[in-house]
């Protein structure tokens, strides 16, 4: 699955990826994934956003999440841990 990357920020501290949904079928509306900063040199689970409410009810835009979160995943931690381990931990400190 290709993306068209509109924003891409990574760090030790988290950080995130925003696409363009237009190639998928979804004109004008964007998805990110993003890592938030837990503490302790740690960061959460990768979560997704979208500017079209309810993106989970739609099997096609839970996909697509899913691969954008994968990929954030490869681009952003450096680290032994799978993407399943890294996704038990929690979205946010706080």
């Amino acid at each position: 699955m290709k993306f068209i990357i509109l924003r891409e920020e990574t760090s030790s501290r988290g950080g995130g990826i925003e696409i363009d949904l237009t190639p998928h079928g979804y004109e004008g509306e964007k998805m990110t994934a993003y890592q938030n900063y837990l503490g302790g040199g740690m960061l959460g689970k990768i979560a997704n956003s979208c500017t079209i409410q309810n993106f989970r009810e739609d099997k096609k835009l839970v996909e697509v999440a899913d691969k954008l979160a994968r990929h954030f995943n490869s681009i952003a931690n450096n680290s032994d841990e799978d993407f399943e381990e890294i996704q038990k931990r929690p979205l946010s400190a706080y």
